[in-house]
């Protein structure tokens, strides 16, 4: 079952939106053209790679408008970078949407993982995302935005998979983290859910994985096949959107997995 894409429906006309991890080929590019073609008023992008950043910067703004997208280098695990990237949508009248879509995998044995692999992915993955919702929702609540935070989780925070144990822990996290902030930003009428992929295929994934692994899990999904990142994007957009007005501390899955 081959999926078709689904046109814009203006869903996020006027809004101003900030992207992590957006260069590329993954779910952070797909959001960010999704956004800009449901209406976005600009999208800011960040990435840490200055040329795939400036090439998806160049690229998007010969099709939606260079005045709709700027972008600026960041790396989540530096407070600098993460403010320097929240101030570059200050022109535009400042974030509304914040999409952490950064995060850092690896395959390692638990019995073989070194610090460092862990520290990495979990400052990376879990605490950059907090890192963007702290950053984004100071400004949020100060200019009085009733703003809303996607978060891009993974079904490997709720299903074991060998190799793992760091990305899981750290989605785990993320889950978690978005449930807690949701509720401690409610009452400022921000709203704070994630997505929970389970098989996004793009081509970073295809590089990083072997095949055989990539054939298993393709198997375990109930239309046999990967998710394509725009599908995963169209959840993030919902969440982002009025649709999803009443929803906040939610984590949705976007998967066809059976147990």
């Amino acid at each position: 079952m081959n999926a078709e894409y689904v046109p814009g429906h203006g869903l996020l006309t006027g809004r101003v939106v900030v992207v992590t991890a957006a260069a590329g080929a993954g779910i952070g590019a797909a959001v960010t053209r999704r956004c800009l073609e449901e209406g976005a008023k600009a999208v800011v992008i960040g990435d840490t790679h200055a040329r795939r950043l400036a090439e998806a910067t160049a690229k998007l703004g010969a099709e939606f408008g260079c005045e709709r997208v700027a972008s600026v280098v960041c790396d989540v695990t530096k407070e600098d970078q993460v403010t320097a990237l929240l101030d570059a949508a200050e022109p535009f009248g400042g974030v509304e949407i914040m999409v952490n879509n950064a995060g850092l995998g690896g395959t390692a044995s638990i019995t073989e993982m070194t610090e460092e692999q862990w520290s990495l992915v979990l400052d990376v993955t879990l605490t950059g995302t907090f890192r963007c919702i702290r950053a984004a929702a100071r400004r949020m609540i100060a200019r009085g935005t009733q703003g809303v935070i996607v978060n891009n989780a993974s079904v490997v925070g709720w299903r074991a998979q060998e190799g793992q144990a760091h990305y899981a822990a750290a989605k785990a996290g993320v889950m978690a983290l978005t449930r807690s902030a949701a509720m401690d930003l409610a009452p400022s009428g921000i709203r704070v859910n994630a997505v929970s992929p389970s098989l996004a295929m793009h081509p970073f994934l295809e590089k990083v994985t072997s095949a055989e692994l990539l054939d298993e899990l393709k198997g375990r999904e109930a239309f046999g096949r990967a998710a394509e990142p725009w599908e995963v994007a169209n959840v993030m957009v919902f969440l982002a959107s009025a649709y999803s007005s009443y929803l906040t501390g939610e984590v949705v899955s976007v998967s066809s997995q059976h147990p």
